[in-house]
């Protein structure tokens, strides 16, 4: 890949003379100029349809930006990427989730081997487990059926799986599947009150088989269950997605619960993998293989579409534009569904752990902004919250505005007003209310100033046909694209996280301290606060 510090790239000097020519326009003059604006700024893709018209941002900026992203070598990186070559240079590892959702043929060799029937192996045992739950015939250790499945893992071991599983929650089957992340004792035992020991299965995910929070939680989990159970009973209700096959035999799984985890599937990004076990469970394999394919389809698209067409790279374009020329430090995630209510939780760890570098691709410090903040909720809860301050407040946030336009339950009266809701404030965002405006409705001059929106709000709409596996999965995957081209564009490694290795090292450092009681050198604060928690 090239590494260039992109403000040294001939196409961002072009974007930020062209930035100042446009900054203080509005939106809609941006309409009244192009009458083809709406038009030649969405975009149709299979369910799909992207509006990006009602951005403060023109034709010729994304028409720069496509150039830029040539200049900085972004078609070169999207090769590189699928076909295996280790883009994760500062941990030594390719970037291959895309690989683990391919149904293709075509041979991916990684290190000499092509691993492409190792992905079907697992696939295929991902099948015969989840259709032997589902079927009844995995019996527990009394010989009833498995009603409870419990995932146990933490950051993208828990909040993909999590997300899909709420997600689709309108096509789960029979199975109550719950999931333990936090260390925080109080919640594991929580989640065990609600799991009857001899139905309940628990998968255990973790790379190293080492996660501290993991971990603590297995160990729990396992002297729970051989409170009513004995050792041997554990190969009946005990998974493990991981790689340590020595600490999975001490733990007791048995070997043919354990699924693998390969170095090339990052984290954020496994869902995909057997990490989506619980996926396939509850939902039932046929579903998973819908969420992989319906992501595969965008990874085609993301490959192959030109960039002035690519979805996903016009979604990294938007946010560049904000981040690094407006200085809008945050982005809005609003899906107007319910079922989607992790889906901004979900996507804080997948752009914020991959983007939030202050180093570049040369080891060198940035002197540009790089991951923006990511948040949201679901409308029109989000409408009652925090909406006042996205329209009348002094901040510039661009949010993502997600919709469908079926409901699941057919609850259409409902269904109307919630996307009515959905339009509305995508319209209201934009035009805002001026002082002529307030004056002819006859509001007292004394609460003009109040009242006033000044509108310019930037949104983008992403419409889709019905939420579906496939489509879920598409949606993800356009996301995962665009958090890539970002980091290709910033110059940035996007698929390590060496940021949340220090917190962890000092964790165990206070731990030790807490349980042997020895007196530490900290500074004061930190010597204060564990001398008030060894005292209570």
């Amino acid at each position: 890949m090239k590494n260039i510090n992109p403000t040294t790239l001939k196409s961002w000097e072009k974007i930020s003379a062209h930035f100042d020519i446009i900054k203080h326009k509005n939106i809609i003059d941006f309409f009244k100029e192009n009458k083809s604006r709406m038009k030649e700024m969405s975009y149709e893709w299979e369910d799909f349809y992207f509006d990006f018209s009602k951005n403060r941002i023109d034709e010729k900026v994304l028409k720069i930006m496509s150039g830029m992203a040539v200049e900085a070598g972004l078609s070169d990186a999207i090769k590189d990427c699928f076909s295996g070559k280790k883009i994760n240079v500062t941990e030594d590892r390719s970037v291959l989730h895309t690989a683990v959702r391919d149904f293709s043929n075509e041979k991916l060799n990684h290190n000499g081997l092509d691993v492409i029937p190792e992905i079907r192996r697992i696939r295929k045992k991902i099948k015969e487990v989840s259709d032997k739950l589902i079927n009844g015939n995995w019996k527990g250790y009394t010989g009833k059926r498995i009603t409870h499945v419990v995932n146990v893992g933490i950051g993208g071991s828990d909040l993909g799986p999590k997300m899909v599983c709420e997600a689709l929650s309108f096509y789960k089957n029979h199975f109550k599947t719950l999931f333990v992340s936090n260390i925080d004792g109080d919640h594991v035992m929580e989640i065990l009150k609600d799991c009857p020991p001899e139905t309940t299965l628990f998968i255990i995910v973790s790379k190293t088989f080492t996660t501290q929070e993991t971990l603590t939680n297995a160990e729990t989990i396992r002297s729970w269950f051989l409170k009513e159970a004995n050792k041997n009973d554990i190969s009946k209700h005990f998974i493990a997605v991981s790689s340590n096959l020595k600490k999975i035999e001490e733990f007791g799984i048995d070997k043919e619960n354990i699924f693998p985890m390969k170095n090339w599937v990052g984290g954020r990004f496994s869902l995909w993998s057997a990490v989506g076990l619980i996926i396939s469970i509850s939902l039932g394999y046929e579903n998973f293989e819908k969420l992989l394919k319906g992501a595969n389809s965008m990874d085609k698209h993301f490959k192959e579409a030109p960039f002035d067409e690519n979805i996903p790279v016009i979604m990294s374009f938007i946010s560049i534009w904000y981040n690094n020329f407006y200085g809008s430090e945050t982005e809005a995630i609003i899906p107007y569904t319910e079922y989607l209510k992790s889906f901004p939780q979900y996507l804080q760890q997948a752009s914020m752990e991959s983007n939030g570098k202050s180093v570049d691709r040369n080891g060198d410090p940035v002197n540009y902004q790089t991951g923006t903040i990511i948040w949201g909720s679901t409308g029109t809860n989000a409408q009652h919250a925090f909406f006042q301050l996205i329209h009348q407040g002094t901040k510039l946030i661009p949010a993502d505005f997600i919709g469908f336009k079926k409901s699941l339950h057919k609850k259409n009266v409902h269904h109307d007003k919630l996307i009515a809701n959905f339009i509305a404030q995508t319209e209201a965002l934009m035009i805002g209310k001026n002082q002529k405006e307030l004056a002819s409705e006859k509001v007292p001059s004394d609460l003009i100033p109040y009242k006033i929106f000044d509108g310019n709000k930037p949104t983008t709409s992403i419409f889709i046909e019905k939420l579906t596996p496939y489509n879920l999965g598409a949606l993800i995957a356009a996301y995962e694209h665009k958090i890539f081209s970002q980091g290709i564009l910033w110059n940035i490694f996007s698929f390590d996280q060496w940021g949340v290795e220090l917190g962890k090292k000092l964790a165990n450092n206070v731990f030790e301290t807490i349980n042997s009681k020895k007196i530490i050198k900290d500074n004061s604060s930190t010597k204060n606060l564990i001398n008030i928690y060894m005292n209570s």
